[in-house]
């Protein structure tokens, strides 16, 4: 898939994830977790966003996982998902899916919304 993001796009997006931190620091801080399970595990961020949000994972689930490792995976998001305050998180992503689960996480991680313009193929 072949996304394209602006910079006000991208910009907005990290204004939205610094309120998170600032108004519901625990909740961002869960997040951010995630993002660097995903990360370590070699997980895409499409997958990661795709069960955050309960969309079907389909092409973005890893091929080659051991079974037992995705199910821990999958416990950890349970936990961030039964969090009370999930749902400003969820309207988070909502609200910027379209710019990419991938450019969200990347944003939440620190990295600046200029190095995020441009086309972006998600896989």
């Amino acid at each position: 898939m072949l996304i394209a993001s602006s910079y006000d796009e991208l910009k907005n997006a990290q204004l939205a994830i610094e309120k998170l931190n600032s108004r519901k620091p625990s909740i961002h801080k869960k997040f951010l977790n995630i993002i660097r399970l995903t990360r370590q595990l070699q997980f895409g961020y499409q997958f990661m966003g795709s069960l955050l949000m309960d969309e079907e994972p389909g092409k973005f689930q890893p091929r080659c996982q051991d079974d037992y490792v995705l199910s821990i995976y999958r416990q950890e998001i349970e936990k961030l998902k039964a969090d009370e305050r999930f749902s400003e998180l969820k309207q988070l992503l909502d609200s910027y899916k379209q710019i990419s689960y991938a450019n969200i996480s990347k944003l939440a991680l620190g990295e600046e919304p200029a190095a995020l313009v441009g086309p972006t193929v998600i896989h």
